[in-house]
């Protein structure tokens, strides 16, 4: 049979495959509109019970009992209508791109068709027309060559012979693309795909994957998983399409509230916001390092990584970055630890718990009660059994108080409404001592912030507690007077309600210790994008809030833009160090398919090992470098660029080093619409010309790149290189590097590149 001719019956498929599709979304539609329509009906139910009669004890019972039997039924229903509601956007996520895989096998001597997709569709009588990419069979598609192939089943491991293996690139339910392959993915179809514009959101490439991303995908074993991807390399990509096999995976065990991303900043976050959706799966959390931090420390500006980049590179001599490096590391968590342990008769510090402006318990009190506590305990059991004597003190408060006038008058000042409220919240049963119980319900009520202050560990006062052990620690890092300036200088900030980052976390682990809170067993995976800008310092507390969180790790330490200015170690060997005593597992990507081969080629001869970036062969224009020999020359034809570019690209990227520069570059533009400041603050990227610091264009991409001011005063040495390569890297499809007057000594001109216009 010819390919047109195979190609006529896979397009008669498509069509016939189309077509239940949306039969069972119109379907769908109709069973979604009954559910939404019962559950009206019985929330209107639930309503009209709420509101009997409970001033008699037998109707009081009678109401409780129909309350929780609606509240049942009402939970019952809004579950029915969200599993109808998945159900749909999986058969509309399937609309027009039905599958885009084809595999072939023999198993026990019978030959089987599987056509492979974002999700699993079964026709009427329960036949398989397209299998989930994430069941286990559908791995041979991604891992096998045409032969002997093997896959994982629930009885033990089958073996098949893979006979063909199909790709398709089918668009609006026309197959576009199609051929037979022994690869993963063929050429073919990532060069149609890659070649396509960037846009708002990052798209699903289950289409695409290759053997080295299905590696990472689909490991279930390791404790931590580390990969070091190039830049371009689809390693942001392959971890939101693990985070849906996992969820596909242990579908009965986890959930996506289990899951945590942490992300470099929330432009990023909006950018991969499609991905899970639009494979008919709920978005995990989200959250930047410094939401995190400052979440956990309420009341407290804590730095933000952006912020310290900005200030290094105005500043950081060399008894700064000795001093950072230490309270970067894990071992200065270790070392407060130790330190606190060993001061056993130190008191902590407490405060005390004011209530309706005077104190409840005085930090006299709460000292006395912690001093009286058996020495050979640890501190945390110490500060437990305080804790849990306080707790006990409030309760016998409340039995003491109930009686008193005060109280009484309250209760007498009710409404009847309100007196009936607290005997059904309650579940108070008439008897005697009926008056007496709803005043102790009262008075929890009431002093509410007081128990909600001892549970909460209000009552200790961690910063004092960190600046005390920090004037008792023993270093050599710095002179004794340039540590004394350094505690004071957190004490003021302190006082100001402000912190650095790595004091934040700092106080963060000590306050947890000391108080043995913060702690989410729960949470069973975390991930972290960018992770050459974290210290391990955060990786251990990280670690130590989510302890029975497996780890997902991904970064290129060529692109450490934040730190590389003073760190002397490798991330890799930092983390294996850290985590020494669980199973690692490194996974590495050294293909680049972001941006075309000239533009890869390029970027890669500004790293010392270009020999481990491989460019995918998709061609393009070389990258240009302009050189103006004055100020008002560069920003003319910086701006004369861009709008050229922008005239064939919708998005063009002016990459600067920092943010003074991206606002310098911004004013000399004035007020024109399509040019954007991006900041911080951004959730989104606009279309058009856009102007922001590399820090906030990591992890995204777009057509067109401007490299700002290129020269050998903004980038004069190596501290520079991972900066200029990550904004390289940016580019998709075109690449243009302007200096003012002398180029960086970091570019390596190609004969074919121009070295100055005038």
């Amino acid at each position: 049979m010819s390919l047109n001719e195979t190609k006529k019956d896979e397009q008669k498929r498509v069509d016939n495959v189309a077509e239940i599709i949306n039969d069972k979304i119109q379907k769908a539609t109709d069973d979604l509109a009954k559910a939404h329509s019962e559950t009206g009906k019985i929330e209107r139910n639930y309503g009209e019970n709420t509101k009997v009669n409970t001033f008699e004890v037998d109707d009081q019972m009678e109401t409780n009992a129909s309350v929780q039997q609606q509240k049942q039924l009402v939970y019952l229903a809004v579950e029915n209508e969200n599993i109808l509601e998945s159900n749909k956007l999986k058969l509309e996520n399937l609309q027009g791109s039905p599958y885009f895989g084809r595999i072939d096998i023999v198993e026990d001597g019978e030959k089987d068709t599987l056509y492979i997709g974002t999700s699993t569709l079964q026709d009427d009588d329960g036949d398989f027309l397209i299998y989930d990419w994430r069941a286990p069979i559908s791995g041979i598609y991604y891992n096998g060559t045409l032969g002997k192939v093997s896959y994982p089943t629930p009885t033990g491991t089958a073996e098949v012979d893979l006979k063909r293996k199909r790709q398709f690139q089918i668009i609006q339910n026309k197959i576009k693309n199609m051929f037979d392959t022994n690869e993963t993915v063929g050429d073919e179809i990532l060069q149609s795909v890659l070649s396509e514009y960037s846009d708002e959101y990052l798209k699903s490439i289950v289409a695409t994957i290759q053997h080295e991303q299905n590696t990472i995908i689909r490991d279930t074993h390791s404790d931590v998983l580390l990969v070091q991807g190039v830049a371009g390399s689809g390693k942001t990509s392959a971890i939101l399409q693990r985070v849906a096999y996992l969820l596909y995976h242990s579908r009965s065990t986890l959930s996506a509230d289990q899951i945590i991303l942490f992300s470099p900043n929330r432009l990023f976050s909006n950018y991969i916001s499609e991905v899970l959706p639009s494979l008919g799966e709920r978005n995990m959390r989200q959250v930047t390092l410094n939401e995190f931090i400052s979440l956990r420390l309420t009341g407290i500006q804590v730095e933000t990584l952006f912020e310290r980049y900005e200030k290094d590179e105005r500043n950081l001599p060399e008894t700064m970055v000795n001093m950072r490096l230490y309270k970067e590391s894990a071992d200065f968590l270790t070392d407060l630890e130790n330190l606190e342990n060993k001061n056993k008769n130190h008191l902590l510090y407490f405060e005390d718990i004011i209530f309706e402006g005077r104190p409840f318990f005085t930090k006299e009190e709460i000292s006395d009660i912690f001093e009286s506590q058996n020495k050979a305990f640890s501190i945390p059991d110490r500060f437990l059994k305080t804790k849990n004597t306080l707790i006990k003190r409030l309760q016998k408060r409340i039995r003491h108080d109930r009686d008193d006038d005060w109280v009484q008058a309250e209760i007498d000042n009710l409404s009847d409404e309100d007196f009936q409220q607290i005997i059904t919240d309650h579940k108070i049963e008439e008897s005697t001592n009926q008056r007496s119980i709803i005043a102790e319900e009262f008075l929890k009520d009431r002093y509410a912030p007081i128990y909600n202050a001892l549970i909460n560990n209000y009552f200790f006062d961690p910063y004092k507690e960190y600046l005390y052990l920090l004037s008792h620690m023993q270093q050599d890092i710095v002179s004794q007077k340039i540590w004394d300036t350094m505690i004071e200088a957190i004490d003021h900030n302190v006082e100001a309600h402000k912190l650095s980052l790595n004091d934040a976390i700092a106080t963060l682990y000590l306050r947890d210790y000391i108080t043995d809170s913060g702690i989410n067993g729960g949470i069973q995976h975390i991930f972290i994008d960018e992770i050459q800008d974290y210290t391990m310092a955060q990786l251990k507390y990280i670690s130590h809030a989510f302890p029975n969180a497996k780890l997902t790790l991904l970064g290129d330490r060529s692109q450490d833009v934040l730190t590389s200015a003073y760190r002397n170690k490798d991330v890799i060997t930092s983390i294996n160090e850290l985590f020494a005593k669980k199973h690692v597992t490194m996974i590495s990507l050294n293909q680049s398919y972001r941006s075309t081969a000239e533009i890869t080629n390029f970027a890669s001869q500004l790293l010392p090992d270009t020999e481990k970036i491989k460019a995918f062969s998709r061609k393009g224009e070389v990258p240009t470098v302009k050189v103006f020999p004055a100020e008002t020359d560069y920003y003319k034809g910086l701006k004369d660029t861009a709008r050229e570019l922008n005239k064939k690209y919708e998005t063009v990227a002016i990459l600067t080093r920092n943010q003074a520069q991206a606002e310098q570059v911004y004013a000399h533009y004035g007020d024109e619409s399509l040019v954007t400041l991006v900041t911080a603050d951004y959730r989104s990227v606009p279309k058009g010309i856009l102007i922001l610091p590399i820090y906030l264009a990591k992890g995204l991409e777009f057509d067109a790149v401007i490299a700002h001011n290129v020269s050998a005063e903004n980038y004069p040495d190596s501290r520079s290189r991972d900066t200029l390569y990550t904004i390289c890297t940016r580019a998709m499809h075109s690449l243009t590097l302007c200096a003012e007057k002398e180029l960086s000594p970091l570019i390596k001109m190609p004969t074919e590149i121009p070295e100055k216009v005038n």
